[in-house]
């Protein structure tokens, strides 16, 4: 396990964590944002990279990606993006989220070389099933990058153990079946199947898709080690793009709101 990951799960507290497209509306805006929701506490930052096709997300972040990519941001502006973030804080873990395709192209060493240079601590790589990640998770296991499994409600016992086999850092849980930012989460169900899957792991169990408010936050990491949020957030860029400034005042006053959530 990366040792900033390690260490954040290792408090009691519950988790929040954030995502934002890296470079949505802009790298400038970008980095303004992350410091701004790294300023607030908040105890992981998830950075999604920008893909012209990503299945996993619904339109909001579907958006931002095609916002960035309109900008010309590609990986190397992501890890520029992450050095920057990494001169004023060198403790939150960060991950990087995206899809097999970039990171191939990229080249898995030269990518996971990158990650370490720059202080990637995780990757969520959506589309990239166990039985196919060898390549990436040789590579990652030996830079101590944490290759963080996805689990959804679909998930049955044995691909569940397949999924836990090379996992580290923590899971993912999905909290609905479908797209990022659509329905929320069945309470009751999303708790059964957490204590199944916690028989069966001691990783943490983060969930994430569909959690979308303070109230979602609350309710949702008092039986999980915590929670993503990254919608709201995305929406709250897309609706500010002519006034960068209340963006980012709206931003901070939302995760200061999510944080105390999970206090």
């Amino acid at each position: 396990m990366s040792d900033r990951i390690k260490k954040i799960f290792e408090k009691k507290e519950k988790k929040l964590i954030t995502f934002t497209t890296g470079g949505d509306p802009d790298l400038d805006t970008s980095l303004k944002i992350l410091n701004t929701i790294i300023g607030n506490s908040i105890d992981i930052i998830e950075i999604g990279m920008p893909f012209s096709d990503p299945m996993a997300d619904g339109p909001t972040i579907q958006e931002s990606s095609l916002r960035s990519i309109a900008n010309g941001t590609n990986i190397n502006d992501i890890f520029n993006l992450v050095m920057k973030v990494r001169k004023h804080n060198k403790e939150i873990p960060i991950i990087l989220m995206g899809y097999y395709n970039s990171i191939f192209n990229f080249g898995i060493d030269n990518f996971t070389s990158r990650c370490t240079e720059v202080g990637i601590d995780g990757l969520i790589i959506v589309d990239l099933q166990p039985e196919e990640d060898s390549e990436l998770y040789k590579k990652t296991k030996e830079k101590n990058i944490d290759l963080i499994r996805l689990v959804t409600p679909t998930t049955d016992e044995k691909r569940l153990k397949t999924i836990l086999d090379n996992a580290s850092g923590f899971l993912y849980y999905v909290t609905i079946t479908g797209i990022t930012g659509q329905n929320s989460a069945n309470i009751e169900y999303l708790r059964k199947s957490i204590k199944i899957i916690k028989s069966y792991t001691k990783l943490p169990i983060v969930a994430g898709f569909g959690i979308k408010n303070r109230k979602d936050v609350e309710e949702i990491s008092s039986f999980t080690d915590g929670v993503v949020v990254g919608s709201s957030i995305v929406n709250i860029i897309k609706n500010n793009l002519h006034d960068k400034n209340n963006m980012i005042c709206e931003i901070d006053l939302f995760t200061k709101d999510l944080k105390q959530g999970v206090a």
